[in-house]
């Protein structure tokens, strides 16, 4: 029986157009999207570096941009967060122990906040036990030890957690510590499908 949700945040909360970033780098002079960004970003999100290092590390490979246009780019990922989800999950923490497990950077976050207002970003946060930004944790999934961090932190059954993430290679990482999984399928799907989807 689940007791327990750990749930994603990027396009199962707030939705995401994962082009638009890219696409943005590209018309600010970015020839293709490289290795040397990935591990920028792997950094970033793991709390390696700094917002600033983060910030001219991507300025080198657009040179011709300045931080400003850089980071309306970075940020160009983030869209809505739907009204509708947000009281999904306000109803399912008064019955559920819910945390939120997102890898994410500060910038992102930063966003989100200003986007969404004090208010709205509150709400959001006390429908959680625990907020767990990759940044914040120093790590990031797929990596086995990000689930049994959890796991073992708060005492989590996992036979009685459920995990929803948008990606598959999260959720089968979140299978090998034996939690329970929903690959909610982005388009087709919503998390306010939950009950219809899972069997409780």
């Amino acid at each position: 029986m689940i007791d327990t949700i750990i749930f994603d945040f990027g396009d199962i909360f707030i939705n995401l157009d994962k082009q638009a970033t890219p696409k943005a780098f590209k018309e600010l002079g970015l020839q293709q999207w490289n290795s040397t960004l990935d591990a920028l970003n792997v950094a970033f999100e793991t709390g390696k570096i700094s917002r600033q290092e983060f910030l001219d590390g991507l300025q080198k490979q657009i040179p011709q941009a300045n931080q400003t246009e850089i980071l309306k780019a970075w940020n160009a990922i983030l869209l809505d967060f739907p009204q509708h989800r947000l009281d999904f999950l306000v109803l399912l923490s008064k019955k559920y122990r819910l945390f939120l497990l997102s890898n994410t950077d500060a910038i992102h976050i930063e966003q989100f906040e200003k986007q969404s207002g004090t208010a709205f970003y509150s709400t959001f946060y006390k429908c959680f036990e625990k907020v767990y930004f990759s940044f914040d944790l120093g790590m990031r999934k797929p990596d086995l030890e990000i689930y049994k961090h959890l796991i073992e932190s708060h005492h989590l059954i996992p036979t009685n957690t459920l995990f929803v993430d948008d990606k598959k290679e999260n959720t089968d990482a979140a299978l090998k510590t034996g939690l329970q999984v929903w690959n909610l399928q982005v388009g087709t799907e919503d998390v306010v499908d939950l009950f219809e989807k899972i069997n409780f």
